[in-house]
């Protein structure tokens, strides 16, 4: 049995989990003061979101699927979505009681306000699940007292300070899970590297293939793909990890391949740049001097 909600405001999820709307376009839930969900035992809830949404579990729970990938929920999980996100939720027990909290907001909230300009910067609202944060107990307990402000202002009478205090508050909370983030990205630094490796050896295939002249250069998202991640994630786990994007390695290897192929004089050096992928070859002479300092032409006459 299948079955899609959307969630286009904050009433609307409110109202799925039975809690009164204090304000209509932010809302703090404890899930386990929430009636049991009411879908049956093997029903699969497709839900749509139009505005963001941050949980917190507290106990293991069901089975929840993004695309065609499985998460399964730890203790002390932070998960991310954006508006224009989808999930499947399937529920294995009919009447389940959910735990945890959630903090929804309607990008109307903080329009006009600093968060308002900066929440594209996060890119966690748009990490696949299997990229979520796991919180230490220490952290967690943070995160709490973040979601205890923004309540605390929700109990309040509504007036000209409450948007501004609200969003303030938010941002704070995005702030720790940047900083919680770095840590996990430190924390993890082995699989790290063995994402780092498995990036530098899909280059190195890639380049020794058709594909380039085929396809065209490969693209972060690309990557991403093939290494079963999300580009953000992917994009913001090179960079912790070399210093540069995603983008600008890709850009080194090409460079790098570059020098090697220039110096087969049987090849010109437009016939160099679409076997690299460039569809024009003004683009190849253009990335080649940016990074080299000099063009394809002179590096080959200089050497």
């Amino acid at each position: 049995m299948n079955e899609t909600v959307y969630f286009n405001s904050v009433n609307d999820y409110n109202n799925i989990c039975g809690w009164k709307t204090l304000h209509p376009l932010v809302s703090i839930l404890d899930l386990s003061k929430c009636p049991p969900r009411k879908w049956k035992a093997g029903t699969t809830v497709k839900m749509n979101f139009g505005i963001y949404a941050v949980f917190l579990k507290d106990v293991v729970c069901g089975d929840i699927r993004y695309g065609r990938n499985y998460y399964d929920y730890q203790e002390g999980t932070l998960v991310f979505i954006g508006p224009g996100q989808a999930w499947d939720v399937e529920y294995e027990t009919s009447n389940y009681q959910p735990h945890g909290h959630v903090l929804i907001f309607h990008p109307d909230l903080i329009h006009g306000t600093a968060l308002g300009k900066t929440i594209q910067d996060y890119k966690f609202f748009s990490y696949q699940m299997n990229e979520a944060l796991h919180l230490s107990e220490k952290e967690r307990q943070i995160i709490l007292d973040c979601f205890a402000k923004i309540e605390f202002e929700l109990q309040q009478t509504i007036d000209k300070h409450s948007k501004k205090l609200i969003a303030s508050n938010i941002e704070l909370f995005l702030h720790y899970c940047e900083r919680f983030y770095d840590r996990q990205f430190i924390t993890r630094d082995n699989a790290n590297k063995g994402i780092l490796e498995r990036f530098e050896q899909l280059l190195s295939d890639y380049f020794s293939s058709e594909k380039p002249f085929n396809i065209g250069l490969p693209s972060v998202a690309y990557c991403a793909d093939v290494l079963h991640l999300s580009a953000n994630y992917f994009g913001d786990l090179i960079k912790k990890e070399t210093g540069i994007s995603a983008q600008e390695y890709i850009q080194s290897k090409v460079i790098d391949i570059a020098k090697e192929r220039i110096f087969d004089i049987d090849k010109s050096i437009s016939e160099v740049a679409y076997n690299l992928g460039f569809k024009y070859p003004q683009h190849f002479t253009r990335l080649f001097k940016q990074k080299v300092g000099i063009t394809p032409v002179e590096y080959r006459n200089l050497n």
